[in-house]
C-alpha cells in the first residue's frame, strides 16, 4: 500500500471541515518583512556581502573609528544614542549581558559562543533620528539568516544596501531585495570603491601614435567612471527587481557623499516617524467603553475549547514540518558545506529563524481566538479598545494557572543534543538580534538557541566527523521539536484557561469588567 501525500500547510489551509466549527485560520508559513507596530523605534538595517567595506561606511556616517563596530562572525551589531559611551554583548544562556568599555582599544569578553548581539551607544546625534544596525554578510545568511534580516527590514523601516564597484548582485540578495520592494521599506544603496579603487577618471581627448608619428587628440565627452558604475549597478539590480526604481544610490567616493547620505536617511527618518505616529492613536476606539454582554451566547465555550485545540495542533504540525526542511538544510551543510565546524553557527540562525515563526503563529492565533469568542460573547464583533482590554486581562490571568507559570523561557539546545530551559524576560532579550519594542501580544515570544557548549563540542580539534554531526543534529531538532510542542500545548491551554474566566466574569455580571 503506497503512503498518501503528505498534508499542506499552506497559509489559506483551514483544516476546519465544515464552515459551520471553529478554526484557526490562516497563519503566516514563514518569516517576512514584519510590519512595524506603531511604537516601534525607527532603525536603519545595513545589508551587504563581504569585501564591500560596510563597516567604513557606518564608521563615516557616524564619524567613529571603524574598529569600535567590529563585532564576532555571526553577531548583528546594533548603535543607539546615549549620552554615556557604552558597550555590551548579549549571549544566549545567560540573563545579563556583558559589558566592556566602548573605546577602540577595549578587549571584548571572553564568550563561549558568539552573542546574538552587540549594543554600542555612543554620543552622536544621527542616532537621535534612528538606530543603526549591521548585519552578517549576505553571503552567510542563508535561508534562514535572510528570513531574520527581512524581519528586522520591517520593523526598523529602512534598509541601507553596500556593495563595492567590483561586485555583482548573487540571486540570494536580489531575492531578498525582491521581498522588501513589496512593502513600504525604505531603500537606498551604497556604492564604495572595489579592490582596486575607483577607475581612473578621464577627460574625453586621447592621442595615439604610428610608427613614431604623432596623431592629433581626439576628443569627446567627459567620462566620469563613479558614475558610470553606479548606473551599472543601477541597470543590473532593475532587470531583476524593477520594483526598486525610485531606489536612491550615493557612490561613496568623497566626503560629500557620506554627508549625502546622511541627509537622505534623517528626511527619512522625519518623515517614516511621522507616519508611525499617525498610526498610534493615543486612545483606542472602545478603550473607555461600557460594554454588555449578548443575550445568548450560544455555546461559546465549547466553541472556545475547539478552536485552541485546533489551533495549538496545526502550528505543532507546522513546526514539525518546518523542523523537516530545516534537517534537510543542516544535514546537506554539513556535507557540502559549512562543514563540522560550521555547524552550531547554522543551527543557531536556524533557531532564530523557527523562534520568529512560532511566535509569529501563536500571536496571530492568539488574536483570532479572543476575536472570535469576544465576539460571541459581546453579541458583535468588538472594538480595537475593547480586544486590548480582553487580552491585557488575559495576559494578567495567565499566572494565575499553574501551566501558565515561566511563559518566558528559552529553550537552549545542549552539546548532548539536549534542550534545557533558562525563564525570565532578560534570558529572552539576549536572543534578539534587533529586539522589538516593548510586545502588545498576549503570550511572550519563543526563543530557541544553542548553548555555548555546542560551539565548544564542534569547534574542538579532530572532532570533524559528518556522520557524528548528522546524528547529532538530528537528535537535537528531535529534541527540538517534542519541546516547542508541549510548549505549544501549555500556552494554548492556558489562554484556553484565563480567557474563559474573562469571559466567564463578563457573563455573570452582565457587563465586560476587563
Amino acid at each position: 500500500m503506497k503512503p498518501g501525500p503528505l498534508p499542506s500547510f499552506d497559509a489559506t489551509d483551514d483544516m476546519a471541515g465544515p464552515a459551520d466549527l471553529p478554526h484557526c485560520g490562516p497563519l503566516p508559513t514563514r518569516v517576512g518583512v514584519t510590519r512595524p507596530a506603531p511604537d516601534e523605534p525607527l532603525g536603519v538595517v545595513a545589508v551587504g556581502p563581504a569585501g564591500a567595506d560596510r563597516r567604513a561606511v557606518l564608521a563615516t556616517l557616524l564619524g567613529l573609528d571603524p574598529v569600535m563596530l567590529t563585532v564576532p562572525t555571526g553577531s548583528w551589531l546594533v548603535v543607539r544614542h546615549a549620552k554615556v559611551p557604552t558597550r555590551a554583548a548579549f549571549v544566549p544562556g545567560y540573563r545579563q549581558p556583558h559589558s566592556y568599555g566602548a573605546d577602540r582599544d577595549a578587549a571584548g569578553p571572553a564568550l563561549a559562543r558568539p552573542p546574538r548581539r552587540v549594543e554600542l551607544s555612543v554620543p552622536e546625534p544621527l542616532l537621535r533620528h534612528f538606530t543603526l544596525i549591521d548585519t552578517p554578510d549576505t553571503g552567510a545568511l542563508g535561508v534562514a539568516g535572510g528570513r531574520v534580516v527581512l524581519d528586522a527590514v520591517g520593523r526598523a523601516g529602512a534598509l541601507l544596501f553596500v556593495i563595492a564597484a567590483d561586485q555583482a548582485f548573487t540571486a540570494a540578495e536580489l531575492n531578498l531585495l525582491t521581498e522588501v520592494a513589496a512593502t513600504r521599506v525604505e531603500v537606498v544603496f551604497a556604492v564604495t570603491p572595489g579592490a582596486a579603487g575607483w577607475p581612473p577618471r578621464t577627460d574625453g581627448t586621447a592621442t595615439t601614435e604610428d610608427a613614431g608619428a604623432s596623431v592629433p587628440p581626439v576628443g569627446g565627452p567627459a567620462v566620469d567612471p563613479v558614475a558610470v558604475t553606479v548606473a551599472a549597478h543601477r541597470a543590473a539590480l532593475l532587470a531583476a527587481v524593477p520594483a526598486l526604481a525610485v531606489a536612491r544610490w550615493f557612490p561613496m567616493d568623497e566626503a560629500g557623499s557620506a554627508a549625502d547620505l546622511r541627509r537622505a536617511l534623517v528626511g527619512w527618518a522625519a518623515g517614516e516617524g511621522l507616519h508611525r505616529a499617525s498610526a498610534d492613536p493615543p486612545v483606542l476606539p472602545g478603550h473607555h467603553d461600557r460594554v454588555a454582554v449578548a443575550a445568548d451566547p450560544g455555546d461559546w465555550s465549547e466553541r472556545l475549547d475547539r478552536q485552541t485545540r485546533s489551533c495549538s495542533q496545526r502550528i505543532r504540525q507546522h513546526l514539525a514540518l518546518e523542523l523537516a526542511n530545516t534537517h534537510l538544510r543542516v544535514v546537506q551543510e554539513i556535507v557540502f558545506g559549512v562543514g563540522c565546524a560550521g555547524l552550531p553557527e547554522l543551527l543557531d540562525r536556524e533557531m532564530a529563524a523557527l523562534s520568529l515563526l512560532a511566535t509569529a503563529q501563536c500571536d496571530q492565533a492568539v488574536r483570532g481566538i479572543v476575536s472570535e469568542a469576544a465576539a460571541r460573547v459581546l453579541g458583535a464583533p468588538p472594538a480595537e479598545g475593547v480586544l486590548r482590554r480582553i487580552a491585557n486581562a488575559v495576559q494578567y490571568g495567565l499566572t494565575d494557572h499553574r501551566s501558565g507559570r515561566d511563559l518566558d523561557r528559552v529553550l537552549l539546545i545542549t552539546s548532548t543534543a539536549g534542550v534545557a530551559g533558562l525563564t525570565r524576560a532578560e534570558a529572552i532579550d539576549a536572543l534578539a538580534g534587533y529586539p522589538a519594542a516593548a510586545r502588545a501580544e498576549v503570550l511572550p515570544p519563543v526563543a530557541v538557541a544553542l548553548s555555548g557548549g555546542c560551539w565548544q563540542q564542534w569547534r574542538s580539534p579532530g572532532n570533524d566527523d559528518p556522520n557524528a554531526a548528522r546524528a547529532w543534529a538530528q537528535r537535537a531538532l528531535r529534541e527540538v521539536e517534542l519541546e516547542l510542542s508541549r510548549e505549544v500545548s501549555r500556552r494554548f491551554e492556558v489562554i484556553r484557561l484565563s480567557l474563559h474566566a474573562v469571559l466567564s466574569d463578563a457573563l455573570d455580571h452582565g457587563i465586560l469588567l476587563a
